[in-house]
């Protein structure tokens, strides 16, 4: 009846001044558009929370893509929760060796080091780093070696539950990194944006276990290396707490944005292209474009 109503009466009030968040979010759906069109994307998710105004946004959040090495933010997850429970010591000496088993045939592997062009992790083989180096290694040079060290000392297990006692869709893992085997039958570690999005807004509110172990988890995070994603979009003042992804063919980055005199917000941007285009700037214009819409919306 009220639809009836509204085609006949001519004399309802004009539409309301157009209200700057609508206003901002169509425009930014078709600049991601217009991103994903010109890099010629296979694949964008994204996924969008601001804690100061709780805007939120997502496109495509819930479709699954290879994980690549945002995986590792469900491992640093794993690790401090062992350490939360007191089953596992930051300080805990862990052996550096190369040699992993695959999920599939349980048949032994060795990650290529010229690959995980770090040294600090393969520069004490046959020597030990601590839980604590190994984590801060895994995330702030995205360390495959220290990343398949860490999967061991907690099992693949202990991420899942951990994922699953915080509630967290969207980020499966199965395995470590480079195991060919498990790649050739398909198995992957997958996430989604929506499913990163909650690991990371858990640790920003300090709901991810202990307060101590987000704080933990946050000045790790805060100390990324890699800064051609997410960061490559903002002003320099920005401080952002991410994990990036990136194999042949995607490109992800998942990150808490803290800017002065306001609350954070959370940023998830995955990617997928083809192999031979290789990677492109569409995750930094993405993420410029969500801090152009959220400063339209809160200062217009």
């Amino acid at each position: 009846m009220a639809a009836n109503a509204h085609e006949h009466d001519e004399r309802l009030p004009i539409a309301p001044e157009r209200d700057s968040v609508a206003a901002s979010e169509v425009s930014l759906y078709r600049n991601v558009l217009k991103i994903k069109r010109d890099h010629a994307l296979e694949d964008l998710g994204i996924s969008f929370y601001d804690a100061e105004t709780t805007i939120q946004w997502s496109f495509n959040a819930d479709q699954y893509f290879h994980a690549a090495s945002t995986m590792k933010l469900a491992v640093l997850l794993g690790v401090f929760r062992q350490v939360d429970r007191g089953e596992l010591q930051l300080e805990a000496p862990v052996h550096v060796r190369n040699r992993f088993t695959s999920i599939v045939n349980q048949e032994p592997f060795m990650l290529d080091l010229g690959r995980d062009a770090d040294p600090d992790v393969y520069g004490h083989l046959g020597k030990t780093l601590t839980v604590r180096e190994l984590a801060y290694w895994m995330i702030t040079k995205s360390s495959n070696l220290a990343t398949n060290l860490l999967v061991d000392v907690i099992g693949i297990q202990t991420i899942q539950l951990a994922l699953d006692e915080l509630e967290i869709d969207g980020v499966r893992v199965l395995r470590g990194v480079e195991d060919s085997r498990a790649f050739a039958a398909g198995l992957n570690n997958e996430v989604t944006a929506n499913g990163l999005l909650k690991l990371l807004r858990l640790i920003a509110d300090n709901k991810a276990y202990s307060q101590k172990a987000c704080d933990e988890m946050l000045d790790i995070l805060l100390d990324q290396q890699y800064r051609s994603g997410i960061p490559a979009g903002l002003p320099k003042a920005a401080r952002v707490a991410h994990k990036t992804g990136n194999i042949s063919t995607v490109h992800h980055d998942a990150g808490i944005v803290y800017l002065d005199d306001r609350k954070p917000y959370v940023l998830v941007i995955l990617t997928q292209f083809p192999a031979e285009q290789g990677r492109g700037t569409a995750v930094a214009e993405v993420s410029r474009d969500i801090f152009n819409a959220l400063a339209d919306s809160v200062y217009e």
